[in-house]
């Protein structure tokens, strides 16, 4: 069963779900892959502790107050999509990273790791903006590749204050 909660943001709607346990989806109202992975049988506006560590993080994130712990996260995907995903948690907070050199990261993990195979991971990560995708970039500096869109993965940036300046937003979208 899944759990869903929905709560106002900067950035409009906020979907949360949550197995009861741990948070297994945050999602921006309208980005792709909006809610993959859910199960059928869902139980909508839960209050769970959960839910309640997820608002109290988002809200001091979106204040740019000191961040509490994390809620406990459990993101559904395969073996290496979880990696990437841990990978992505080690991204300070307002810096960037590059798709290729979270490759080369993964990497020197021992990971077995393409370019592609990690922008996909990134762009199919369903907890967003607690597992800062948004802080991947492209090599040329292209703000490309997040599924709650661009603009939004600026936004974030600049919330974290994160220099943008050489950053920019590509003609075409590309959400992976």
């Amino acid at each position: 069963m899944t759990f869903l909660k929905k709560l106002d943001s900067p950035l409009g709607l906020i979907s949360l779900a949550s197995d009861g346990e741990a948070l297994t989806g945050l999602w921006l109202e309208g980005q792709k892959y909006f809610a993959a992975g859910l199960e059928a049988e869902t139980v909508e506006q839960a209050e769970l502790p959960v839910f309640q560590q997820a608002a109290a993080w988002l809200n001091a994130y979106f204040s740019k107050e000191e961040l509490p712990p994390l809620p406990s996260l459990a993101p559904k995907g395969s073996v290496f999509r979880q990696r990437v995903w841990a990978h992505l948690l080690e991204i300070p907070f307002g810096e960037t990273i590059t798709y290729g050199a979270l490759t080369e990261k993964l990497k020197a993990a021992g990971v077995s790791a393409a370019p592609q195979a990690v922008g996909g991971a990134v762009g199919h990560n369903p907890i967003s903006i607690l597992i800062p995708c948004h802080r991947v970039v492209g090599a040329d500096g292209s703000l490309t590749g997040y599924a709650g869109g661009v603009a939004k993965k600026r936004f974030l940036l600049e919330l974290e204050g994160a220099d943008v300046s050489k950053l920019y937003i590509p003609k075409k979208e590309t959400a992976l």
